[in-house]
């Protein structure tokens, strides 16, 4: 990464998506939206864009049914896009996930219907995969010894910190209905994280981009691969759609982390530099830099530097 301004590379890079909702055999989603086809298409934009994350991390619903077939199909899907990459595959429970099934089928372990709790050492960066799945429903909620396991892992700070992923947010919603199906006892977790390490939640669930703060903590939500909500249809509805779906990127440095929501699709271009032009502008000092590219009044345009 070319350092044009204050901030140096960052210490790490996180793909987060969530939501792929694969569904067995050849069935669409709905009987309308190819989710494969969905997450083909944010997984092929990820591995063009040139970024290498250091993990990709999935925030559940991984199948809409929880089908042997639907996971099997994502790995098949994942893991050779990973292995391109380089990067590690951070898999955690949605309500829409089957905790048998997605520990045989996505771990090679003998299935169970016991949390999916999991700890991930991501170079310095710690991970947490906390399952908020309640088996039989589709709200959210921790038992008392998920919260005691979770305390006893955050007693010892991470080098570079503690993201927690988790596929209910901490946070309320605009879409009012969602509000039964949100995560219980929230407080209880609160209480968990507030003062430690944990520098970030990842969640999913809601099938849009949102922002919040929980516990003092900030809290990132990637929209859903397969289908998205529309959070300006008219009030008091659930308006799935077949647009805006899209996953996130997470750069993690000494002292902010940065989530940017990622649009999946082939759009036209319409304006951008070249790397010719991104090279020479980098070769230039930084006062250089504001006269020529950030001054109202430069005499130089773009055509001017790239001929340079």
């Amino acid at each position: 990464m070319i350092q044009l301004g204050l901030h140096p590379a960052p210490a790490h890079v996180i793909a987060h998506f969530s939501d792929t909702h694969l569904v067995g055999g050849d069935r669409a989603l709905f009987g309308a939206v190819n989710s494969h086809d969905n997450l083909l298409l944010a997984l092929g934009q990820l591995e063009r864009s040139g970024t290498r994350p250091e993990a990709i991390v999935f925030t559940g619903d991984l199948a809409d049914l929880g089908e042997v077939d639907a996971y099997r199909r994502l790995r098949s899907t994942v893991e050779p896009v990973a292995e391109r990459m380089g990067t590690r595959i951070v898999w955690v429970m949605g309500n829409h996930d089957e905790r048998f099934r997605f520990q045989s089928e996505l771990f090679d372990q003998d299935g169970s219907n016991d949390p999916q709790d999991r700890v991930y050492d991501i170079n310095g960066l710690r991970i947490v995969a906390l399952d908020t799945s309640v088996p039989g429903y589709h709200h959210g909620d921790l038992s008392d010894g998920q919260l005691d396991w979770l305390t006893h892992v955050l007693a010892e700070p991470a080098p570079d910190g503690t993201l927690l992923a988790m596929h209910h947010p901490p946070i309320p919603s605009p879409v009012e209905v969602m509000a039964i199906l949100e995560l219980q006892r929230q407080d209880r977790l609160a209480e968990v994280i507030r003062g430690t390490d944990v520098r970030g939640v990842l969640a999913g669930h809601l099938h849009y981009s949102a922002h919040s703060i929980f516990a003092g903590v900030p809290v990132s939500v990637a929209s859903a691969t397969c289908y998205s909500i529309d959070i300006s249809a008219t009030p008091k509805t659930f308006s799935g759609v077949g647009g805006g779906h899209g996953f996130a990127l997470v750069h993690v440095y000494e002292e902010q982390i940065v989530h940017s929501a990622v649009a999946v699709g082939d759009f036209e271009q319409v304006s951008g530099f070249s790397e010719t032009f991104l090279a020479k502008i980098a070769a230039m000092s930084p006062a250089e830099r504001l006269e020529v590219f950030s001054s109202k009044t430069s005499s130089c345009s773009v055509e001017d530097i790239e001929r340079r």
